[in-house]
């Protein structure tokens, strides 16, 4: 079955692809008509993705990868472009997160993983797609953050550094790429129905944890990743052309 849309025949990466946000992006642009590569650390995860949207008559690859290593990002792109002949988007959405906690009691091992899979990431994907995108004279960039970034919440402290980073690196990115047309936006959900919602809410997502964390958001919903995909098909669109160095808050009124 051919698929036209909004995106058709452009090859998107999306890191983080087997679960929560990553994979409801895969799926809206495959819907969009989007080749896509489904990059995951688990791979069952990730090739359960893959299968689904061929057997939905889109084209997908699954490669395994670890963000936060340079040789797995290189492979990942490398994989790419051996099998599409291009990369046009990048979407970076693997993420991770320490429990909800006091600031002290999160280790320096962990805080150096948290770091290289939320931040350094981004370094080693730019390293890889962006000469590519300067060969083809443009590509897209959407980095996936956090209202963590504009809105800390109490006990999640270096979560919300990490995240109030891929802001920042995502202004930087879009100014000095963009004569290389080269687009780089960043895509802020709310707390989402994604497996890290338990580690956000400090390991127990029962009723009453749930309305406290409900009752900061305007719009009385958690975010579902059906939002964030809408928001990155928007920014993939090569209709947004004129879009770039913008962090969306995809939150309900949070942020507000």
């Amino acid at each position: 079955m051919k698929i036209e849309g909004r995106l058709n025949k452009l090859v998107s990466v999306v890191t983080g692809g087997g679960s929560g946000f990553g994979e409801s992006i895969g799926q809206a642009f495959a819907r969009e008509g989007a080749r896509v590569v489904v990059a995951d650390l688990h791979a069952e995860n990730g090739r359960r993705v893959a299968d689904a949207i061929v057997v939905a008559g889109g084209e997908a690859l699954f490669v395994r990868t670890d963000v936060s290593l340079a040789a797995d990002m290189k492979n990942l792109v490398e994989a790419t472009v051996a099998r599409f002949g291009r990369l046009d988007v990048m979407v970076n959405n693997a993420g991770i997160s320490h429990v909800n906690q006091p600031m002290l009691a999160v280790t320096e091992e962990f805080f150096d993983r948290l770091y290289a899979v939320n931040v350094k990431s981004i370094y080693h994907s730019a390293v890889q797609c962006v000469p590519i995108f300067r060969r083809q004279r443009g590509g897209c960039v959407i980095n996936i953050g956090s209202t963590a970034a504009v809105r800390p919440r109490p006990g999640l402290c270096w979560y919300n550094g990490t995240k109030a980073a891929v802001n920042s690196l995502s202004k930087s990115m879009a100014v000095e790429l963009a004569s290389d047309k080269i687009r780089v936006n960043a895509i802020n959900p709310a707390l989402g129905e994604t497996p890290l919602l338990a580690t956000f809410m400090g390991g127990a997502d029962t009723p009453e944890v749930r309305a406290r964390f409900l009752a900061s958001i305007p719009a009385g919903r958690l975010c579902r990743p059906s939002d964030v995909a809408n928001a990155a098909v928007f920014f993939a669109d090569p209709a947004s052309e004129f879009v770039t160095g913008v962090c969306m808050e995809v939150d309900g009124g949070r942020c507000i």
